[in-house]
């Protein structure tokens, strides 16, 4: 398990992040989303030992990790902004890796690099930006670390190789008992690979939950009753968005307790139309719940 406990970091005078807390259980793969500078790759940072905190304390298997050696044979980094060595191919950054972790495993590594048809002998500033991106994921795979931590994950790769990178990375959490934590300013990214999802805004989690939970408790309704109707009529269940227009309405409602389908047919409706609603939508409206404009956030 991950703990951050009342973290806070400033650059000068200005927090980046303060007070902030917020738990990652074990064996999961967690979501962090905010805005470009929100936060999130200096909280990654911070996890990792690369900086170090003004206040506040970051615990992985209830150890520090600041200047925690053997800590970081579990947790590999991959930055958002990529550092390869000046003339490296991906052989010499693998042999790199391979030096710094005990487990590291080549075959996995050179097996990887085949399927993505990368040349591991070619000099990596000569590749493009998502195959320099695919390159840094493949070498923290085969670490084989309980801990990885991805900064805008799948920034410049295709969609195809994306949706292989996600296979290899449910496949790294059900083998090796990993804990995943990928950050990225797109929900629709994150959406169908992730067990948690932590929103970032203004030095902290503004709102985190499971993605299963977010999903089951909200509904989206379509609705026209044979009379003229507002908001009102639907006292009875936990409307959060009510919009009309003509003689249909479409309603956010929270469904709890998978009632509100049996109220709204009392009413006899006309229409009675249940739409799935899209992890970013379940966002938005959580977010006019709690007072914020969710376009202002992310």
């Amino acid at each position: 398990m991950i703990r951050v406990e009342n973290l806070s970091k400033r650059y000068d005078k200005d927090y980046v992040l303060k007070d902030l807390s917020c738990k990652i259980e074990s064996n999961c793969i967690y979501g962090l989303v905010g805005a470009n500078g929100a936060g999130k790759s200096t909280l990654l940072r911070l996890i990792n030992g690369v900086f170090k905190p003004d206040s506040g304390e970051i615990y992985i298997d209830d150890e520090l990790v600041y200047d925690n050696e053997s800590l970081k044979q579990k947790m590999v980094f991959v930055p958002d902004d990529l550092y390869f060595c000046q003339g490296y191919s991906l052989l010499d950054m693998a042999k790199f890796y391979e030096a710094m972790y005990k487990d590291f495993d080549m075959l996995y590594l050179l097996d990887l690099a085949k399927t993505l048809k990368l040349d591991i002998n070619k000099k990596i500033s000569t590749f493009s930006k998502g195959m320099k991106r695919q390159c840094a994921l493949i070498c923290a795979f085969a670490t084989k670390a309980k801990y990885m931590f991805f900064d805008e994950t799948f920034d410049g790769i295709d969609p195809v190789v994306r949706s292989l990178m996600k296979k290899i990375i449910a496949k790294h959490l059900e083998e090796y008992d990993a804990t995943i934590v990928m950050t990225s300013h797109n929900l629709r990214e994150l959406e169908d690979i992730c067990d948690n999802l932590g929103l970032i805004y203004e030095g902290g989690i503004l709102f985190e939950s499971d993605i299963n939970t977010l999903k089951t408790d909200m509904i989206k309704v379509q609705i026209s009753l044979n009379k003229d109707f507002d908001m009102n009529d639907f006292k009875d269940i936990e409307v959060l968005n009510f919009k009309k227009i003509g003689s249909v309405a479409t309603m956010i409602v929270r469904d709890k307790e998978n009632k509100t389908k049996k109220l709204l047919e009392k009413k006899k409706p006309i229409i009675l139309d249940f739409i799935p609603l899209t992890l970013e939508e379940v966002f938005i409206y959580e977010m006019e719940v709690l007072g914020y404009e969710f376009d202002e956030i992310i």
